[in-house]
């Protein structure tokens, strides 16, 4: 377990707003995600030209970033979706981050071949270890997750806030970077919870087991006494009923979906790339795939939407 105290950090200008978004290069405005994409465009010499027809891409390691797309589809129903989950590599977290590049660069190129207008990086891990490569090597846009830490911080009423993530990402530069910059005199800590996102690919919901694992994993956060959790990894909203169970609902839990859909909406209209409704298709179509066991990833990802879906399998 991490615990870092912040003492000198000071409250970030507006530019943050409330979503939690944040790249490496990004360390002054750090959610200005229209005003880098275009700023690619410029550096690359042209000017990045989509359908507006064409689908929302996202990737992660798995199906864990099926929670953000749920949000998306709430937050933009008409979009059209392509997911790839890459199930053969999961999970990121354990992965060193030049290997963490790779598979994201590859994941981006898989996308945008298939069409994609914008590509949400739907895992916590690569936002935090590629999303700089990638707004750098491709044309479109990006909108990455990072865990949300300024909400959290504003949340607590005993100033003690647990951050549940990846073995990689409980340790990242960039957790401690954000704390300095949201979380002034708050203690934070953070705790690698691999065995989450091994419940999830399993689709392990719920049950006295799934709950002992969770309540394992949690113990070392509930045990310094926090009064708001955040979700740092996409898999863990899954698992936010037993979260929410073991906790006796004491705790406040909190994800970045819904803040990562606002962010998103926020992309498309700078860019002008907003799908528009009509009354011939009022909700987008979704494609699956994966790298991995199609049958398995499909079963997974109907189990978490809550409707059948199919997967397609792909090499990268």
């Amino acid at each position: 377990m991490h615990h870092f105290s912040s003492e000198n950090a000071t409250e970030s200008d507006e530019y943050y707003g409330i979503d939690p978004l944040w790249s490496p290069s990004d360390t002054i405005y750090p959610a200005r995600d229209a005003e880098r994409s275009q700023h690619s465009f410029d550096q690359v010499g042209t000017r990045f030209i989509a359908s507006l027809d064409a689908p929302i891409g996202l990737f992660d390691s798995g199906a864990g970033g099926l929670t953000i797309l749920s949000a998306l589809r709430q937050e933009l129903p008409c979009e059209n979706y392509i997911y790839f989950g890459d199930t053969a590599h999961c999970p990121y977290g354990l992965r060193s981050d030049a290997e963490v590049i790779k598979l994201s660069s590859q994941a981006s190129q898989f996308l945008i071949d298939q069409g994609a207008k914008l590509i949400v990086v739907a895992c916590n891990t690569a936002s935090q270890t590629a999303l700089n490569t990638l707004r750098a090597t491709f044309a479109v846009p990006f909108v990455g997750v990072v865990p949300a830490v300024k909400p959290a911080a504003r949340a607590t009423k005993k100033g003690r806030i647990g951050v549940a993530a990846t073995n990689q990402a409980a340790k990242a530069l960039y957790l401690r970077q954000l704390i300095d910059e949201f979380a002034e005199g708050i203690e934070v800590y953070a705790v690698g919870c691999p065995e989450l996102v091994t419940l999830v690919e399993q689709g392990e919901l719920d049950g006295s087991g799934v709950e002992e694992v969770v309540r394992h994993a949690l113990q070392p956060l509930l045990a310094k006494n926090v009064d708001v959790i955040v979700l740092g990894c996409t898999h863990f909203p899954a698992l936010r009923p037993v979260i929410e169970r073991i906790t006796d609902h004491r705790v406040h839990v909190i994800d970045s979906g819904s803040a990562v859909a606002r962010r998103t909406r926020s992309v498309l209209n700078a860019e002008a790339l907003m799908r528009q409704a009509n009354s011939a298709s009022a909700n987008g179509e979704l494609r699956l795939w994966c790298s991995g066991n199609p049958a398995a990833f499909s079963a997974v990802s109907s189990k978490l939407l809550g409707y059948p879906v199919v997967a397609t399998q792909t090499t990268l």
